[in-house]
């Protein structure tokens, strides 16, 4: 089996040799000695592992370069194990580093030992991203997007046209109901584009009293009312040379679009109570879970600033119309969580029928808090339907006799891959056909094989997992805190 590759960004000569003799046996190291280098580094050999020291050069007195090239590793890849390494008197740039996304830090000198650790547990992490990124047997595209997972051709399409504006300055309008992902769509489209170095700044216009919104946006100057003590930049100016995000845009008032609207034809604004107007770099990426039009016709929205905010307009699925990815996405979160907790968990059965049948009205959002809550409140190592505290919703009624057998094929696929993880070749043996069969019942049904992979088992000591042909064995396959 091929070593994890592991890089290594440090300048000392002398650091770089002890690393070497010390993990070669366990990793393909590769170095790199400063910022460039390790970018390249990672596009040529695409580490499963990065440590980072943050006293690079130029700015070897600083954390300054480290930092940045955290930002940068990160923002190629938010799911990137990035280790910082730092002196043991600048505690508080290693929690920064934290704060940005890293994955840990170590302080200098290094304990190798403890290096070892950290180590193997990001690797481990690592692989069980990778098996996410995959879908079925590793035969199909990657299902992350950023920190969007999906592997339904809606999301496909979702993921592509994301893609192709994020290559643009075009205003985008994300709509889709609460809780599907409008603002992990945005902070996508802003970390694919060419503005990804300025800020992603967020403002919701539903939470903010409408006679603040304005001041919150534009900005005001010093005495422009009552407690203005002095001059305040607004959102549109502190996201200059990056993205404004605009969430549930439907909420502004009438009064405020227009004002909106001057500064998306002219790029320009007055901060409230000022005479100046400043020109502003911002990108606009406007939110609804709103039908605008609806609101147009109602005379609650502005037909303009539709046309202005629409540019591109992305509609996020809601989740009981991308039924294949709810058990992907149960699985992710229950991963996460069971992290978090130090919990080694399975859904059962029953849970994972009772997850797929519940129809998700609050979506993504809803899904995600019904796993961190089952996962605190299991008792045992499966968790349950009454765990979720949802309920499975019952079997319509009035099918013909084709849509009954698809459906009762379907499902005893689906139970299939849930006992077996995922694994066709256990699944096929199980039901009695070949895996050609299995593997057409999964493209006529739409279901992604390893969606059901829910936890990875990091290897003890004295075994492999893997099978002569790098399928799973009969053992389960579980995630150690």
């Amino acid at each position: 089996m091929d070593k994890p590759v592991l890089l290594i960004v440090e300048d000392d000569d002398a650091l770089c040799t002890q690393y070497r003799f010390a993990l070669h046996e366990e990793y393909s190291v590769r170095f790199a000695k400063n910022r460039v280098q390790a970018m390249k580094q990672v596009a040529a050999s695409k580490p499963a592992v990065i440590t980072v020291d943050l006293g690079l050069p130029p700015h070897t007195d600083t954390a300054e370069e480290g930092l940045e090239l955290l930002r940068e590793l990160l923002a190629a890849d938010a799911l990137a194990k990035v280790i910082v390494i730092t002196g043991s008197n600048d505690r508080a740039n290693a929690l920064k580093a934290l704060r940005l996304g890293a994955f840990d830090y170590l302080l200098k000198p290094v304990d190798l030992d403890q290096l070892r650790v950290v180590l193997q547990r990001a690797t481990y992490l690592a692989e069980i991203d990778a098996e996410l990124r995959w879908a079925g047997d590793g035969e199909t595209q990657a299902s992350w997007f950023e920190d969007i997972l999906g592997a339904t051709p809606k999301m496909r399409e979702v993921f592509d046209t994301l893609t192709q504006v994020a290559k643009t300055d075009a205003t985008v309008l994300v709509q889709g109901e609460s809780g599907t992902g409008k603002e992990l769509a945005a902070r996508a489209i802003h970390t694919r584009s060419g503005r990804v170095r300025g800020p992603f700044v967020a403002i919701n216009c539903g939470a903010i009293p409408e006679t603040l919104l304005e001041s919150e946006l534009f900005g005001s100057e010093r005495g422009a009312y009552t407690g203005a003590h002095m001059q305040r930049k607004g959102k549109l100016e502190l996201a200059h040379g990056g993205t404004l995000f605009l969430d549930e845009i439907g909420e502004m008032s009438l009064g405020l679009q227009v004002k909106l609207l001057r500064f998306l034809q002219e790029r320009r604004l007055e901060r409230v109570g000022g005479r100046t107007q400043i020109a502003v770099d911002t990108r606009v990426i406007a939110a609804t879970n709103k039908d605008l039009k609806v609101e147009i016709a109602s005379n609650r929205f502005r037909e303009d600033v539709y046309y202005r905010i629409s540019v591109v307009v992305v509609t996020m699925p809601p989740l009981r119309e991308r039924s294949e990815d709810i058990v992907l996405l149960a699985n992710a979160f229950l991963r996460r969580t069971c992290e978090q907790q130090r919990r080694k968990l399975r859904f059962s059965l029953s849970a994972i029928e009772a997850v797929t049948r519940h129809r998700w009205p609050g979506n993504i959002r809803e899904l995600e808090n019904a796993v961190e809550r089952a996962v605190i409140m299991a008792r045992g190592r499966f968790i349950e339907p009454k765990d979720l505290a949802i309920e499975a919703v019952p079997e319509s009624t009035g099918l013909s006799l084709r849509d009954a057998r698809n459906r009762t094929e379907r499902q005893v696929l689906v139970e299939a891959l849930s006992r077996c993880q995922g694994n066709i070749s256990h699944a096929a043996r199980e039901l009695g056909v070949s895996r050609p069969a299995i593997h057409d019942l999964l493209a006529k049904h739409n279901v992604v094989a390893g969606q059901f992979r829910a936890t990875v088992r990091l290897p003890q000591a004295g075994g492999a997992d893997a099978g002569a042909d790098g399928e799973e064995t009969d053992r389960p396959r579980e995630m150690q805190p």
